[in-house]
């Protein structure tokens, strides 16, 4: 393979190999040829080369991340680091929203229209095949290092079981992990669709100002997201009849974390609560017993601000749940690579059934 230009954050011998056990075991060949993995979000796509490895580690060969906003469309971004990466004869890509029979994707929050098969022909690929993001990021719980994981609560380990990945960033994504037999499925989910609901006084006064404008407002749309929390920051303004003086997500959550901006800190304050809150439904609904990952492109920067909140206080506040929820590991990683290692990994084990 020709030598790869410095440029591409080249990331020879990075393997990583699976220390997560429930899928340790699943039957994967390594392909002949390396495979391209995307994993593509409202803001930046993240796009690598990588291969499964004999003792069915993922090898990440070449890594590179783009903005969306300097980009026409995913196409442009697949040929630039296509041409930089050679060999590479299909194409995996996570992304948010909802596939189509004809290859389209459906989503709020993608910047330009996504089609798998016009890819496919524009860039000859021999197939394009597209997952869920949080679906694939999923998959990639068999590839976390426990050096990798903050803990925020519960035992440090936890029986094999379901086990929910969810994490805020341009949209919120969700999806769980479930062992079936020796393998496993993972579901997908809009859970970042469905209504946001109000713990305290304060949540209920800032939803009633977010419901005036609309008649449904989304755990995403009102908190739980980039544009969420720049929504939550604006309505509590609103609701404390103060100007709002931050225009980005960035910037209140930059505010809050300095302790410059009381307001900011409050925002994120109810944040956390509501993410807390939000996690700890997630976990009763869907069974969750093996643990809970919280990715996204947000919560890596929030690390301290997040261990210092109400949040696991809100997640154990289920009443007589409480105890169950007490055995669940709630554990902080950093999104990083996952959703391209989690590509691969669900293409590699469709590929083998």
């Amino acid at each position: 393979m020709p030598q790869l230009p410095m440029d591409l954050q080249t990331l020879r011998g990075n393997r990583v190999v699976a220390s997560f056990s429930p899928t340790q075991h699943l039957p994967i060949a390594a392909p002949a040829v390396p495979l391209i993995a995307a994993d593509v979000g409202g803001t930046h796509v993240r796009v690598g080369l990588v291969r499964a490895t004999p003792d069915q580690g993922i090898d990440v060969i070449a890594y590179r991340r783009y903005r969306c906003a300097d980009h026409a469309g995913l196409g442009p971004i697949l040929a630039d680091f296509h041409a930089h990466a050679p060999g590479a004869r299909e194409c995996v890509i996570a992304t948010a929203g909802y596939p189509l029979a004809d290859g389209s994707v459906i989503s709020a929050n993608l910047p330009w229209p996504l089609s798998a098969s016009r890819i496919r022909d524009d860039l000859g690929f021999q197939a394009v095949h597209l997952v869920n993001d949080f679906e694939a990021v999923a998959h990639a719980a068999a590839h976390i290092d426990g050096s990798q994981v903050l803990q925020l609560t519960g035992p440090a380990q936890a029986p094999r079981g379901p086990t929910l990945v969810v994490g805020p960033g341009t949209g919120l994504g969700a999806a769980l992990w479930i062992p079936v037999g020796e393998r496993s499925v993972v579901l997908a989910t809009e859970a970042g669709q469905a209504a946001l609901a109000a713990g305290n006084e304060l949540e209920m006064a800032v939803l009633q100002q977010m419901l005036r404008n609309r008649s449904h407002v989304s755990i995403e749309h009102g908190a739980l997201s980039g544009p969420g929390l720049l929504n939550l920051y604006n309505a509590l303004c609103a609701v404390r009849g103060a100007t709002p003086v931050h225009a980005t997500p960035d910037a209140v959550s930059a505010a809050a974390c300095d302790g410059s901006d009381p307001l900011a800190v409050q925002t994120l304050e109810l944040f956390c609560g509501i993410l807390g809150s939000t996690i700890g439904d997630m976990a009763l609904l869907y069974g969750v017993q093996g643990g809970i990952y919280l990715a996204g492109g947000i919560l890596p920067k929030l690390g301290q601000f997040l261990i210092g909140s109400t949040f696991v206080e809100r997640f154990l506040n289920k009443g007589p749940m409480a105890k169950a929820l007490q055995r669940i590991p709630v554990k902080l990683v950093e999104h990083g690579q996952l959703g391209v290692i989690g590509a691969a990994s669900w293409y590699l084990q469709h590929r083998s059934t």
